[in-house]
């Protein structure tokens, strides 16, 4: 485990009203894991979000597994392929709604809401479930082939309100998954290891915002770049609506983008 000292920020993340094949009620719940491939305590957490993300279901809560890798171990033996200061400063924006002075790997982050250390399954299952409430938007997310470039998938995404709130600013992330990677670490703590990894965040970014009470609905065009090397069978888009102000996530979904 690796913990840094911080000065401040501010958050995110998780959780929309879908329907389970048998026709129960369930809500997506998001899954942050904050990793690196150089840390030798990350491996345990990142099998933790892989049984989450397989489990799929946990009681009435979908599972929206987001593997983040930040770049602060990158200086200590392995670069992590996978790694972006971006995920460095989410963190750092976690760490300051939930008052802490420091951030580590591996952190699991559940709903935007309640964070701990990565590789507690029990912990996570629990919390999971006790986040699964039905969220203030319906989201609904469509992806077609861009018809001038392969490398591309456009996606419409339909935000619309359920019930009635407290008028309030949110934005609107989109976050593209891939499934089924692992690296061989050469050096570090984890040197001569096979890590595997839960879905891993290849891209991530703010796609619009929405006012509760002033619009009832968004409608959202996005075009996704997809490199050639990112397997598309592997690959998911998630969306997520997180209140400006308090930080929570009230409402997620997510779609393949085979």
């Amino acid at each position: 485990m690796l913990s840094l000292r911080l000065l401040g920020v501010a958050a995110l993340c998780s959780a929309c009203l879908l329907r389970a094949d048998n026709n129960v009620p369930t809500t997506a719940v998001v899954v942050e894991l904050f990793t690196s491939e150089g840390c030798s305590s990350c491996p345990s957490a990142d099998e933790v979000l892989s049984r989450l993300d397989r489990r799929q279901l946990v009681g009435n809560a979908q599972v929206i597994a987001l593997e983040e890798h930040v770049d602060y171990w990158n200086q200590l033996g392995w670069t992590d392929r996978f790694s972006s200061p971006l995920y460095r400063s989410r963190q750092s924006e976690y760490a300051s709604v939930f008052r802490a002075n420091d951030i580590y790997t591996p952190q699991m982050v559940v709903g935007g809401q309640v964070q701990f250390v990565g590789d507690d399954y029990t912990r996570a299952t629990r919390e999971i479930s006790r986040l699964a409430v039905p969220g203030i938007y319906d989201l609904r997310l469509t992806p077609e082939p861009n018809q001038q470039d392969v490398n591309l998938t456009d996606l419409s995404v339909l935000v619309r309100m359920q019930r009635d709130t407290k008028p309030q600013l949110s934005d609107i992330y989109l976050a593209v998954t891939e499934s089924n990677l692992s690296s061989y670490v050469q050096h570090g703590e984890n040197a001569g290891r096979t890590v595997k990894h839960a879905p891993v965040v290849r891209s991530f970014g703010v796609i619009g915002s929405i006012e509760a009470k002033r619009f009832n609905q968004a409608g959202i065009k996005s075009t996704l770049k997809l490199p050639q090397e990112w397997r598309r069978e592997n690959l998911r888009a998630v969306v997520f609506v997180q209140d400006r102000a308090t930080h929570a996530i009230v409402a997620a979904s997510s779609v393949d983008l085979k």
